[in-house]
């Protein structure tokens, strides 16, 4: 397997959850912010899926919670739009800063209209 082709299976991992299989993998040595062609890093990704264990585990190995991609865009903000509270929580308490990233995760609440993501950026 080549190296690109490994890391777009890392990437694939944080798409699906593959928490366990992707965590062995920055234990290793990867790099725990790589990011792909488009910016996006394996946490903003396992954020905007839905995998809050995920996310935990990639925190808890030196994920960057406020790294942005190219557009600009945050975890914190992947996870607002998402409606997933838990990881929200658990990105703002790893220092994710809801005002970070274009746009940011406050900005991504109001825009559609989502009150309780508001009320837990607020809360931060």
């Amino acid at each position: 397997m080549t190296e690109l082709e490994e890391e777009t299976r890392m990437f694939d991992l944080a798409r699906s959850g593959g928490t366990e299989e992707l965590l062995g993998n920055v234990t290793a040595g990867l790099p725990p912010d790589l990011t792909n062609e488009t910016g996006d890093t394996l946490l903003i990704l396992a954020a905007h899926h839905n995998h809050v264990d995920t996310v935990t585990a990639l925190l808890e190995q030196g994920a960057d919670p406020n790294r942005v991609n190219d557009r600009g865009q945050s975890a914190l903000s992947a996870a607002v739009a998402r409606q997933n509270a838990e990881t929200v929580k658990t990105l703002l308490a790893a220092g994710a800063d809801p005002a970070g990233g274009t746009p940011s995760a406050t900005a991504t609440a109001e825009s559609f209209e989502l009150p309780e993501m508001t009320a837990l950026l607020r809360g931060a």
